[in-house]
């Protein structure tokens, strides 16, 4: 016998069931943090040792690296940059600060974080060497690489009591004798150096590909809505939507006469759970205010998924109730049309 979902069951049941609602909604959500979107720009291992080894030949393994060889590297592959940069152990925006220091380079954080994400195009540093108009870009690259160099260089300072300095790292600490023996000893240095592209670990590409995390549930609601033959009107960021102090993040059938509301969240934070089940709870609150004679003019329905959501048990069961029950998580959501009035709109 399947075990009742919160949606599934009459108001007055379900503040009986209650505590076995919340118990069941928690331990259907997942944990998403083990997989995320790659997005349009992704740089897979495949490539980046490619590229990886593009500047270690030009390089000499790494025995004579200087502005001309990287450069040497860049027209051949532009991602060898991005190696460059693991190497240095750096982020975009922490490498145009060097450069800035250092070099008086005018280079910004946002034009690093460009140039790092443009050179992921193999030949974006030869197209761009072709463009007289490049100049600009063209002088901040070689700012970047310069100052990497003398970095990589003179390896890390003595060790201050009480003081972790960034390049004390194994490949770091001494030059290019500790560089040269990382990429000679048989490590496996461009498994290293990828990781530590992706930073701490993956952090880099999960704050790359942040908002896409959060659209991976709105894309599975959208795509039962289409298989189904509904009307919607799927809302932009930050839209703002006549009568609602904040815009949900889809209506059934649209944003005039609405029948259903739907709030999408995926969170792997609790402090973060706890603002999007505060946001979800305003809906509900802005409902009540547009319904007339005491009847609700419309259902609000929450779509979560996340760990996030599985610390905050109290929240959880302030939302059941309040929404009457309507929350469902990826696990639940082939259930989403069936058990709203989202099920008065199909077509197929």
């Amino acid at each position: 016998m399947s075990m009742n979902r919160p949606f599934e069951l009459p108001q007055e049941e379900l503040e009986q069931r209650i505590e076995e609602m919340v118990t069941v909604t928690i331990a259907d959500l997942s944990s998403e943090f083990l997989l995320m979107p790659i997005g349009y720009s992704f740089t897979n291992y495949n490539e980046f040792q490619t590229s990886y080894e593009v500047l270690k030949r030009k390089t000499e393994c790494f025995a004579n690296i200087s502005l001309e060889t990287v450069l040497a590297a860049l027209l051949e592959n532009s991602l060898a940059l991005g190696v460059l940069r693991s190497i240095l152990g750096m982020t975009a925006p922490e490498w145009a600060e060097l450069a800035r220091v250092e070099l008086q380079s005018d280079i910004t954080q946002g034009a690093a974080r460009k140039i790092d994400k443009d050179c992921r195009t193999i030949d974006y540093y030869l197209n761009l060497s072709r463009r007289q108009s490049a100049t600009k870009t063209l002088e901040r690259i070689n700012s970047l690489i310069s100052v990497a160099v003398q970095y990589i260089k003179k390896g890390a300072p003595p060790e201050q009591e009480g003081f972790l300095h960034r390049l004390a790292k194994f490949d770091r600490a001494y030059g290019e004798e500790s560089l040269g023996h990382a990429a000679k000893e048989n490590v496996p240095y461009a498994v290293l150096l990828y990781e530590r592209y992706l930073g701490r670990p993956f952090a880099a590409h999960r704050d790359a590909v942040s908002e896409l995390v959060g659209e991976v549930m709105e894309n599975a609601i959208e795509k039962r809505l289409r298989d189904a033959g509904v009307s919607y009107r799927k809302t932009g960021r930050a839209e703002k939507i006549p009568g609602f102090g904040q815009a949900p993040d889809f209506c059934i059938p649209d944003e005039l006469n609405p029948a259903v509301i739907i709030e999408a969240k995926i969170t792997s934070d609790d402090g973060t759970a706890r603002d999007k089940v505060t946001r979800i709870k305003e809906l509900e609150t802005q409902r009540n205010k547009h319904s007339q004679t005491g009847k609700p003019r419309y259902e609000v329905v929450a779509c979560i998924d996340g760990r996030g959501f599985r610390q905050r048990r109290a929240d959880m069961r302030d939302l059941i109730l309040r929404l009457n029950g309507k929350v469902f998580t990826a696990a639940t959501l082939d259930h989403l049309i069936k058990n709203t009035r989202i099920s008065d709109f199909v077509s197929k």
